[in-house]
């Protein structure tokens, strides 16, 4: 990638659907547990997200891997990466509306700038990184302080989601030490391995044969499935191999924002000046951990 590469109108749209599918992702996954488990939802999202990966995998001309360290690692990323940050999601989201969610999820990047400050080498911290940090953690107290001194009882639920960004984080530290596969195969391989170790357990838990489901909860779980994980995915790789993961990371400044717009607008959630305190706080922390050390 030259490092005087212009964007193209394509790689903009691309970044917008991007944010938009995942800036929107909570206020769906908020419909969807109207009838939908959090286990439920994690493994109709992986499931359909599995299927439509690897057709597309396929159709390109691509193939999984047979050697059992590929399946291996697949798993590990398959844990860490989504089931794990899935399931928390969906369960603080039983308490947490969807904009709160989205503004936790904003601290991810700053999780991942620590763990890669001791597991990746050429990521240390430096005086900006440290600053920011301590911006977005202020802005994650802001967010957890009514719960902390007032009778709510979201407290737990709001550190289920907090915890969630730490796996991704996690995630994102694996994806650089561990082996590399092209990565559409890799996130089908994925998705194909999250499925078979969440499905069996979502139909003996819950018996979904059993059980009644909205329409309007069933359409976003169905989307859930096919834009925020499938086609998100897909969007993904072609920005960063069009544009660069630079580029990529403009969302980390946009996706809060739309969340907790999208889920005051659509879902009547309150707009509250803590939150939008803690939004700005957390914005500015991520921007000013990417602000580079002169060395003199």
């Amino acid at each position: 990638m030259p490092h005087n590469y212009t964007p193209s109108i394509k790689d903009w749209l691309f970044l917008l659907l991007l944010i938009l599918l995942w800036g929107t992702s909570f206020m769906f996954t908020a419909v969807s547990l109207q009838s939908f488990s959090p286990v439920a939802i994690v493994s109709l999202r992986v499931l359909i997200a599995a299927i439509i990966l690897t057709l597309f995998m396929y159709a390109k001309g691509w193939r999984l891997p047979v050697e059992p360290l590929a399946w291996a690692v697949f798993l590990l990323m398959g844990v860490m990466g989504n089931l794990l940050p899935f399931l928390l999601i969906s369960t603080g989201q039983k308490d947490v509306s969807s904009g709160i969610t989205g503004l936790l999820m904003a601290f991810m990047p700053l999780a991942t700038m620590i763990l890669a400050h001791y597991f990746v080498s050429g990521e240390s911290l430096n005086r900006f990184k440290i600053f920011g940090f301590l911006l977005g953690i202020t802005g994650v107290a802001i967010v957890l302080w009514p719960s902390l001194v007032g009778t709510h009882s979201n407290l737990l639920s709001g550190l289920l989601i907090l915890l969630a960004t730490f796996s991704y984080a996690i995630n994102a530290i694996l994806v650089k030490r561990l082996p590399s596969y092209h990565p559409v195969v890799t996130s089908a391989g994925v998705m194909i391995i999250s499925s078979i170790v969440i499905v069996p357990f979502w139909l003996w838990q819950d018996l979904p044969w059993q059980q009644s489901y909205s329409l309007k909860a069933s359409l976003s779980m169905l989307w859930l499935g096919i834009g925020p994980t499938a086609l998100a995915t897909i969007l993904l790789f072609a920005v960063i191999g069009s544009a660069g993961p630079t580029f990529l990371s403009y969302i980390n400044y946009v996706i809060p924002i739309v969340a907790y717009f999208t889920g005051a607008l659509l879902l009547g959630e309150a707009i509250e000046w803590q939150s939008l305190a803690a939004m700005l706080l957390i914005i500015l922390g991520i921007a000013l951990t990417r602000k580079r050390v002169v060395i003199k």
